[in-house]
């Protein structure tokens, strides 16, 4: 059983996001270049280098320094809004992460709802305009849910997850109203956002990788 997340519980968690985004990266590119130039894999793959040297160099760190040092990577990735959004939940999850050794389900909500409102303070996206922020909500929002029912830190991480997939899979049905597939308008109907998606892996691997730690 999973009882609190520490340095080594979260480089597993970010190792495993990194391993679902490298194994899904051709999927990215090909949701991408429905309406926009189809380098959201590699640009992700690049995001997710940055999170590996980051884990690797974190060996005596806290959690705030981990996730910080993440952060301020993928803050660095060129292509679009990607870098600065990603970048910024990492950061917001460092912040709630201070002074703090170890988080615990209610913990990890804190952390994640942190990072949700990096990423809001960087964009006007709601849920319902076909980006990243449609996975990211529901995300938190369950894991929130777990948490205040009693859950432990993996029923928290697993309905983050499965809510992820839901949200990033909703998209389909959407019309873009940001980033280059705005252009295109009703023909984007139909197509999962690449960016939703990405998120949605993100989450998947972090459950994969506590549990493959565990």
């Amino acid at each position: 059983m999973l009882d609190a997340i520490g340095c080594t519980e979260m480089s597993a968690m970010l190792r495993g996001a990194a391993a679902q985004i490298r194994d899904n990266h051709e999927l990215l590119g090909k949701l991408d270049s429905v309406g926009g130039d189809g380098d959201h894999g590699i640009t992700m793959v690049r995001a997710m280098s940055h999170l590996e040297k980051a884990v690797d160099a974190a060996s005596g760190k806290d959690l705030k320094s981990l996730l910080h040092d993440v952060g301020w990577g993928i803050l660095g990735v060129d292509g679009g809004a990607t870098g600065p959004l990603l970048g910024m939940f990492f950061m917001g999850m460092s912040e709630a992460a201070e002074d703090i050794e170890t988080l615990d389900a209610l913990g990890l909500t804190d952390a994640f709802e942190a990072g949700l409102a990096g990423v809001r303070a960087q964009t006007k996206a709601q849920p319902g305009d076909k980006t990243m922020v449609d996975a990211l909500v529901p995300a938190v929002m369950a894991a929130g849910c777990a948490a205040e029912d009693g859950g432990d830190l993996l029923s928290v991480l697993r309905d983050a997850a499965n809510a992820a997939a839901a949200g990033a899979a909703a998209t389909k049905d959407m019309q873009a109203r940001f980033g280059r597939a705005r252009n295109i308008k009703e023909l984007s109907i139909g197509t999962p956002d690449a960016g939703a998606t990405s998120v949605s892996l993100i989450f998947a691997g972090f459950l994969k990788g506590v549990e493959a730690n565990g």
